[in-house]
């Protein structure tokens, strides 16, 4: 009897795409970005604040290596369905396409590469992923982004990384987003913080209001440090 282990050869087959997708836009000095949280978290609204911030942010890094021009951004909105994501990033003045992932609860990089063959990249420096909101299925599937982040929400509770480890494992970056609501929720961000460190000791833990637009700087300073690097590989 034949037994076909396809859980391991998709993901396997998912993993040399991801790679040839990171390997090009290492090439083009280009930088992608994933973003994965639960439904509701804030996805679109912490982008559209972090947009808003590139655009004004000083180009110039700790080392002095300069970005010669504004960082031009494109999203690509993945939802099982709906294009109103897309419409609300297109609206804030960043390039847009909406990726309906046909029932799917993660995009994978053939998923990537679809979107990016449809947007186009060329006239870009940064893309977004804004992954389906869900916390298990795009934690397993690598879609070629250099960067992993995780939008934790404080309505959701301070244990989701004790309850979703794999999410916190893969990100690089995790923003604790509605702060401006600590006095709303029972939520201890130092307790958060612990888990997932216990988890991931290498990630960035970043605190920001995207309602408010507050604590956004040393997030959009990581990003500004990350363009500059691949961009002067």
């Amino acid at each position: 009897m034949t037994i076909l282990e396809l859980k391991q050869g998709i993901f396997k087959e998912n993993e040399i795409s991801a790679d040839g997708i990171r390997e090009e836009f290492a090439k083009a000095g280009k930088l992608m970005i994933n973003v994965m949280s639960s439904p509701g978290s804030g996805k679109t609204t912490t982008l559209l604040r972090t947009i808003e911030g590139l655009r004004a942010l000083d180009t110039k890094s700790s080392n002095g290596i300069i970005i010669d021009k504004p960082v031009r951004v494109g999203v690509m909105e993945c939802d099982i369905d709906a294009s109103v994501d897309a419409e609300t990033i297109a609206a804030g003045g960043a390039k847009a396409i909406q990726l309906h992932t046909g029932g799917m609860c993660h995009m994978d990089a053939a998923m990537t590469r679809q979107g990016l063959d449809a947007m186009g990249i060329d006239d870009l420096d940064l893309v977004f992923i804004e992954n389906v909101g869900n916390l298990v299925c795009p934690a397993e599937f690598d879609t070629g982004a250099a960067i992993n982040i995780t939008i934790l929400s404080l309505p959701e509770g301070d244990d989701k990384p004790a309850k979703y480890p794999l999410v916190y494992q893969v990100s690089d970056v995790v923003l604790i987003n509605k702060i401006d609501a600590c006095e709303v929720f029972d939520f201890d961000i130092e307790l958060a913080r612990e888990r997932i460190l216990k988890l991931n000791p290498k990630a960035k833990i970043y605190c920001i209001s995207a309602k408010n637009n507050t604590g956004f700087e040393p997030w959009l300073e990581y990003i500004r440090e990350k363009l500059i690097s691949a961009q002067h590989r």
